[in-house]
């Protein structure tokens, strides 16, 4: 009786994360699903399959509205940003990490601190930055601005896979005459690929999705990027639903393979990294 109670525990058990996993994945995949069909549907609306399918909204955007351009402008400022936000801020993790100096605790509070503050709060002070440095409605500018941002989430990943990394192994690089730089990019970096790998992908997807900034820094259409071009695109072609879901569907996808081919990595780190604080 008591191994036939245990059972069906653990068969409820199963069930209920399983029912519960299905709704997750529902809740997940419904927009995206609902938003793609939708596409091909000359009365966008529901899951049902197209009755008759029309790729008017994918030539759109493809010819007249040449969304290649503003593909490959978030192309650019989303690898740029990336690259440079994970390089600096990795060493500022490693340093975290392995150091011990004065206001230690200050630093990481004030990492800490930069996940309370709202964009909105912050953005009179960057625009007029920008505007003073003669950066504003530039590339260049976008790019400085999204290497700051989303720096905490990338320094506690970061921090915490350094910490994972036995000390034992730079110790023994400084024997053969390796400083903290080269202990750094010799020892830890190759190590820590997972642990970047993860940073680098969170920072690329927050810079890919990005709107705020880019809507109200960015005023050449031809400089825009993917999200705030479909701030645009809603406004100029509202009736045009077509068009806008194709949008939205070539905006996304890029995002959802990347997750897609570098899970694997993403979760690995994640697990790695959290094994110490």
């Amino acid at each position: 009786m008591v191994e036939k109670k245990k059972k069906l525990g653990e068969f409820l058990s199963s069930l209920y994360g399983k029912i519960v996993m299905l709704i997750v994945i529902f809740i997940s995949l419904y927009p995206i699903v609902w938003v793609f069909l939708s596409s091909f549907k000359k009365n966008p609306g529901g899951l049902s399959l197209p009755t008759e399918w029309i790729f008017d909204g994918y030539i759109t955007i493809f010819t007249k509205l040449n969304i290649l351009t503003y593909f490959k402008n978030s192309f650019i400022i989303t690898i740029t940003s990336t690259i440079i936000s994970v390089l600096i801020v990795s060493m500022a993790a490693y340093v975290s990490a392995r150091m011990e100096f004065r206001l230690k605790g200050l630093v990481t509070m004030m990492f800490s601190t930069t996940l309370f503050i709202p964009a909105i709060s912050i953005s009179l002070p960057i625009y007029q930055l920008l505007g003073n440095l003669g950066l504003k409605d530039t590339h260049l500018g976008i790019i400085f601005i999204y290497s700051g941002l989303g720096i905490a989430t990338t320094y506690f990943i970061l921090r915490s896979y350094f910490l994972s990394i036995p000390k034992e192994m730079e110790e023994a690089a400084r024997i053969d005459g390796c400083g903290y730089a080269g202990s750094f990019f010799r020892i830890i970096v190759p190590i820590a690929k997972p642990g970047i790998s993860t940073a680098a992908i969170m920072a690329f997807l927050n810079n890919w999705n990005e709107f705020y900034f880019a809507s109200i820094l960015l005023k050449s259409k031809e400089k825009m990027t993917l999200p705030a071009l479909l701030g645009q695109f809603t406004t100029a072609y509202s009736k045009n639903l077509n068009g806008m879901f194709s949008a939205i569907i070539v905006t996304v996808v890029p995002t959802i393979i990347i997750f897609c081919l570098l899970s694997e990595t993403f979760v690995k780190s994640l697990t790695a990294g959290a094994v110490k604080g």
